[in-house]
């Protein structure tokens, strides 16, 4: 396969790299050079649009409240675990703390928590788009109907996470419970999109039957869709969850993949994610071609109960102590920790 690479020509290369057949077969190879080649090329790359600057964002994970189901989540519906719920109060002086500190992206995460209305959110958005002067607000609050986020929109929130998780019907299905539509998910992203979001997606590595066709497909569909943020980390089971008995995903190929992303979609917003750091693997993704760290900046009270896979980091760290550690991290593997918003080359 080595020989048959072009890599000194971007448009030979990314001819090849789109074909499906390609895809599968880089995907399912273990060639450790010819990934570390792709690797390096994806490195080379996140530079050219992104120079060496590795953007913060402060997640707050404020409900762990969800209407679903989903097989492989330990905040499932049916989960038996200690439930929260932020108040606005809490949240705002979660985001005050980080703003302080110099942090300018706050993204809210929560279950599809339905105590969250549609006027809870527009007045949650609102409150902190005026209270935090330039700062971007990311919401990951799952499925809603277009109307709502259109208010959303409205109020000020600038960017949007969520995962296809698949982009094989058949795949969806057996990951999730018959009440979740997999035409659902598609029609949210393309609503988002049009509704002019920054859009996230992205899937888990190494899910339940997932096979490197699958990935491939995934692959494909992030080319498609051009997504300005795309987050992908290796599956990770959690005891609770129907998924429990099943291995985990790959870290190995987790990196990896985040460089042919960074290849198929060079101006994206990748995170370093959080499982891939359970797995002691965020360097290595950021060397990959990732761009992005998320740090919990939950309180607390909701620090260790937001158990959506099990092993999950948990910082006792305040947040500037947390930004001196990554700062430090990042300079001595010759990146620089940037708190600027890092909109997508795409909105400027």
């Amino acid at each position: 396969m080595n020989g048959q690479i072009i890599f000194s020509d971007d448009e030979i290369f990314l001819k090849k790299l789109v074909n499906e057949d390609f895809l599968t077969s880089l995907i399912s190879s273990d060639d450790k050079t010819l990934q570390s080649k792709f690797i390096e090329r994806a490195d080379d790359k996140r530079r050219e649009f992104f120079s060496n600057r590795i953007y913060i964002r402060g997640l707050i994970e404020f409900s762990n409240y969800c209407k679903n189901d989903c097989f492989y989540c330990g905040i499932r519906k049916s989960s038996k675990i200690a439930r929260y719920r932020l108040t606005k109060d809490e949240i705002m002086e979660t985001c005050s703390e980080a703003y302080s500190a110099g942090i300018r992206t706050f993204v809210l995460q929560s279950g599809e928590d339905l105590f969250f209305s549609k006027e809870k959110i527009v007045d949650l958005v609102s409150s902190l788009k005026n209270e935090f002067p330039g700062s971007a607000l990311t919401l990951s609050i799952g499925e809603k109907p277009k109307d709502e986020y259109k208010a959303y929109k409205i109020a000020g929130a600038d960017r949007f996470l969520l995962r296809h998780e698949t982009i094989n019907k058949e795949h969806y299905e057996k990951l999730h419970p018959i009440s979740m539509s997999f035409e659902n998910r598609l029609r949210s992203l393309k609503d988002l999109k049009d509704l002019g979001f920054q859009v996230g997606s992205g899937f888990m590595v190494g899910s339940p039957w997932q096979t490197a066709r699958n990935l491939a497909e995934d692959l494909r569909f992030l080319r498609l869709i051009q997504p300005h943020m795309v987050g992908i980390g290796p599956f990770i089971p959690q005891k609770l969850s129907p998924f429990k008995d099943f291995p985990p995903g790959s870290a190995d190929l987790t990196v990896f993949l985040i460089a042919l992303i960074r290849l198929l979609i060079p101006d994206a917003l990748i995170p370093s994610t959080t499982a891939l750091e359970t797995m002691n693997r965020r360097e290595e993704g950021i060397k990959a071609g990732a761009n992005v760290i998320m740090i919990n900046i939950s309180p607390d009270k909701a620090r260790g109960k937001y158990i959506i896979y099990d092993g999950k980091p948990r910082s006792v760290l305040s947040v500037s102590d947390e930004l001196e550690k990554i700062d430090g991290k990042l300079a001595k593997a010759g990146f620089s920790m940037s708190l600027d918003i890092g909109d997508s080359p795409r909105v400027l």
